[in-house]
């Protein structure tokens, strides 16, 4: 092959070679540091650049979108001597691409140390309790050192996060009881306020079921006891409207008597002194003759057939008076209260009238 021919090709794969190298593509949210000869030249932004093939030198991008870096967990010694292993995300952006080329070497490495000391002396001040319930107080205090430490280097921290606080596992296990304690008082009260509770509106509905039972009685009683009253009221009117004799007043007495002894636990009975007069009134009802007026003498049976009724009538006041006494027997001849005369003697009820009684 011809050597012309082969030193023109080179030459223009050179210059193409040449060409490519001076121009360089920078996409959005990039740079690229420029050194001329040693020294920083400049910055590319965005977009198409050129630059001198051979003299100047182009180091490599530089991401400027907010980063996330997460940190591997690391041991921290709390205030109570508690060894909790905290694991962090930080979230930071390049905004100056010079310093972050020439400040510092490595600028990630730098913000995971300076991330590991800020936050051990931020939890060495506070107890295992604080550090698990104070995550916005860790992050604000973090945020701002670093902040503050990064700024020379070109970075801004938008924000740290405390992924995971890992507590020893015997803490782990205290906490677990307690919460469990705490629940199971919780489920202790709630289950006492759910019985007093319900024992409160069991004493309402059972007053208000008393109240309503004692209204219901009290209507009952009133209306039962006006009842009464106008029974009473119109036995006792019909009965002063009819005039009853003494004589029917004392029958029906005695037949009360009878009714006085049959107690099983009568050990001890009065008889009044007004048995004497009620026996002696229905003696005379029985033993006097009715008026002899026209009418009666009409209906009036005859002699036999009233004395028979007569008889009936003695022999069932007899049967009265024997009644009294044997309800008294038991405890011995029968007893007289206080101002009680002595009974009269009792007429012989069996004994016929004479014509001059009649």
């Amino acid at each position: 092959m011809d050597p012309l021919l082969l030193v023109g090709i080179f030459i223009i794969l050179f210059a193409v070679f040449t060409v490519l190298k001076a121009v360089r593509i920078i996409p959005q949210a990039r740079a690229r540091n420029v050194e001329r000869l040693g020294r920083y030249h400049r910055t590319l932004k965005p977009g198409l650049n050129f630059v001198i093939p051979y003299i100047d030198r182009v180091y490599p991008m530089i991401d400027l979108r907010e980063q996330v870096v997460s940190f591997r967990p690391q041991p921290v010694i709390t205030e109570d001597n508690l060894v909790v292993e905290i694991d962090t995300v930080l979230y930071f952006q390049v905004t100056d691409p010079r310093a972050a080329a020439y400040e510092i070497a490595n600028y990630i490495q730098a913000v995971e140390q300076l991330t590991v000391t800020t936050l051990r002396n931020v939890v060495g001040s506070m107890d295992l309790e604080k550090t698990l319930t104070s995550r916005d107080t860790i992050n604000s205090q973090l945020r701002g050192v670093l902040d503050e430490a990064t700024g020379k280097w070109g970075l801004r921290v938008n924000r740290v996060e405390i992924k995971a606080i890992d507590p020893p596992k015997t803490i782990k296990d205290a906490m677990e009881k307690q919460m469990r304690a705490e629940r199971d008082k919780r489920a202790a009260i709630l289950n006492a306020e759910g019985q007093r509770q319900s024992q409160i509106l069991t004493a309402e509905g059972e007053k208000q079921s008393r109240v309503l039972r004692a209204e219901g009685q009290r209507a009952a009683a009133i209306l039962e006891a006006e009842g009464q009253s106008r029974a009473i009221d119109q036995v006792f009117q019909a009965v002063h409207r009819n005039d009853p004799d003494p004589k029917l007043l004392a029958y029906q007495y005695l037949q009360v008597l009878p009714q006085l002894a049959q107690g099983d636990g009568n050990t001890f009975w009065v008889i009044p002194s007004e048995v004497t007069s009620a026996l002696q009134g229905v003696s005379k009802a029985f033993t006097e003759a009715l008026p002899k007026s026209t009418a009666t003498r009409e209906d009036m049976p005859d002699s036999s057939a009233a004395e028979e009724e007569a008889a009936k009538a003695a022999e069932a006041a007899a049967e009265a008076v024997a009644d009294a006494q044997e309800a008294e027997s038991p405890k011995g001849p029968r007893q007289l209260t206080q101002g009680a005369r002595e009974p009269a003697p009792f007429p012989d009820l069996d004994k016929k009238p004479t014509e001059a009684e009649r």
